[in-house]
């Protein structure tokens, strides 16, 4: 097993999926500034999966491009985890999804920064500087619904509800992690975990949130199993490249 490149698709995909994800939002955000904000945070994202893409395909020596790896997949080869793909719903749901991924992603470049693999860490270190603003815009906002009417608090932390049970998978490991981190690759997961859990306690607790405690967790994404989501977001997403192969604009 090629362990870089299942890693660095893993990366990819995270950003790919969640960049859509947020897309879908192009004209329909609840004021103009945000509709703004939205569209650029899914254009970094899409911009980190072109990076992290295009490395995968040099480590995997196939001659497969970054625009192939990204539409020319089959959903049970994608890597990302099932928090990314899951629906927009409302506002409230969008901002919880990305703060939980960001809270993840921000400690997580900040270790890659310090990697082994060069071209890792710096695609880590340009992809950082998106992601600290991110975590600011997404935490920044979940205060606000949180600690705002009752009706924001109550759709937020239903929201909270909903996508709690898929963060433990952002923290998923198998052999790929045992290998890359024995090479300095990537790093303890216990100490992302811990980054992570910090500063959503401290937001959520600032959000006047509460963390749901029945202990439910859903993972696959990593092992390509998915929800039924990803197969709807893959035939937008994936759907000229289908239709005219190798299409050029």
């Amino acid at each position: 097993m090629n362990t870089l490149f299942e890693y660095l698709v893993r990366l990819g995909d995270d950003s790919l999926i969640l960049g859509h994800r947020l897309s879908e939002w192009c004209g329909h955000g609840p004021i103009l500034e945000e509709d703004i904000a939205m569209t650029n945070i899914a254009l970094d994202l899409v911009g980190q999966a072109t990076s992290i893409l295009k490395y995968a395909g040099e480590v995997e020596g196939r001659g497969r491009s970054e625009d192939d790896i990204a539409f020319l997949r089959f959903e049970r080869e994608y890597r990302n985890a099932l928090l990314v793909e899951q629906p927009n719903e409302d506002f409230g749901v969008t901002m919880m999804r990305q703060f939980l991924f960001d809270a993840y992603r921000k400690p997580l470049f900040e270790q890659l920064t310090k990697s082994s693999d060069a071209q890792l860490a710096a695609i880590a270190e340009k992809s950082l500087k998106e992601t600290k603003y991110h975590l600011k815009h997404s935490a920044e906002w979940v205060i606000r619904l949180g600690d705002g009417t009752e009706e924001s608090h109550n759709r937020v932390q239903n929201a909270l509800n909903d996508l709690w049970r898929y963060t433990d998978e952002l923290f998923f490991e198998n052999e790929v992690d045992e290998d890359l981190r024995g090479k300095g690759v990537i790093f303890s997961s216990e100490e992302l975990k811990a980054s992570w859990s910090e500063v959503v306690e401290k937001v959520l607790e600032q959000a006047t949130l509460s963390i749901p405690d029945n202990g439910w967790q859903h993972d696959g994404g990593r092992r390509g199993l998915h929800s039924e989501h990803l197969g709807y977001i893959l035939a937008e997403l994936q759907y000229m490249q289908r239709a005219y192969p190798g299409m050029e604009w």
